[in-house]
């Protein structure tokens, strides 16, 4: 079985910065860190290939530095981990990104066909959540979103079947090899490195794959693919909250004053007219 497990770099701070010329991320001068969604989808592809057997592919997009996310991957347990870094790559926003991850997997299944990609449900720099089932859309494979169980996968019926979370629940659902699962931070707990795979991920070689690699069009990569661009990024200002009352000093005071501003307030007002009569109608 072979699973490819798609790792993000990502800024370690909220407060990032956009390039006025190019709408892009300002990386440099920032400590960049593993996505977190992708270390947990890292330690459920290891955790399968542990149960199942097969090969672990650690793969990410990004400048030369996204190397280190990569090593990080093969120090968990990773067996190979290619980068796809070339200038023309650069400023890709998610359909550009999961355009060339997928020409990736593509060269993968000339070769060694990937049963299963694992994918972080979301960035923590982005939060958009699409580049996973971007790239399940574009190879046809079964879509698994929100996955917090792998249940069970049974490689000679060629069948997976995960929990996955849903608005008020969750549920159980069946589909057929190859899927792609996108990781909730519930499904696994990343495990720390042992020495020796510390040490041998160090030595261990980091392909590295050019647009031409992967046979990828130049017009659907970086910013010439890219439809969507940003506008604008900032952090929301810090609510300081409401007032505060302290009935241990005045309790007759903190009451009259709370009352004050609850009766001031029309919208606070209308909705508890409107309570108070129908609490008299059903009377």
């Amino acid at each position: 079985m072979h699973i490819v497990c798609c790792l993000k770099q990502v800024p370690d701070t909220a407060e990032v910065k956009i390039d006025p010329q190019t709408n892009t991320l300002i990386r440099s001068g920032v400590e960049s860190i593993s996505n977190p969604f992708d270390m947990v989808a890292l330690e459920a592809a290891l955790r399968l290939k542990e149960r199942y057997g097969g090969q672990v592919t650690a793969l990410s997009m990004g400048p030369p530095q996204a190397e280190q996310v990569l090593r990080e991957a093969l120090s968990l347990g990773a067996d190979e981990a290619i980068l796809l870094s070339d200038r023309s790559f650069a400023g890709a926003d998610t359909l550009a990104t999961s355009y060339t991850l997928a020409k990736a997997i593509e060269r993968f299944n000339l070769h060694h066909p990937v049963d299963l990609i694992l994918c972080g449900k979301q960035a923590i720099d982005g939060d958009t959540g699409q580049t996973g089932p971007n790239i399940a859309t574009r190879l046809g494979y079964t879509q698994l979103t929100y996955v917090v169980e792998v249940q069970w996968l049974d490689q000679s019926k060629r069948q997976i079947q995960v929990k996955r979370k849903v608005e008020g629940g969750a549920e159980v659902v069946r589909g057929p090899l190859p899927a792609l699962l996108t990781a909730e931070l519930e499904l696994a707990k990343p495990r720390r490195a042992s020495l020796l795979l510390l040490i041998n991920s160090l030595r261990s070689e980091v392909k590295v794959w050019k647009v031409e690699d992967i046979q990828a069009d130049i017009q659907k990569v970086g910013l010439k693919g890219s439809p969507t661009w940003v506008k604008k990024i900032f952090s929301p200002p810090i609510r300081e909250g409401g007032p505060k009352f302290y009935a241990q000093e005045n309790l007759q005071g903190a009451v009259e004053q709370s009352l004050e501003i609850l009766l001031a307030d029309k919208a606070f007002t209308e909705k508890l007219f409107t309570s108070l009569g129908e609490l008299s109608a059903q009377e």
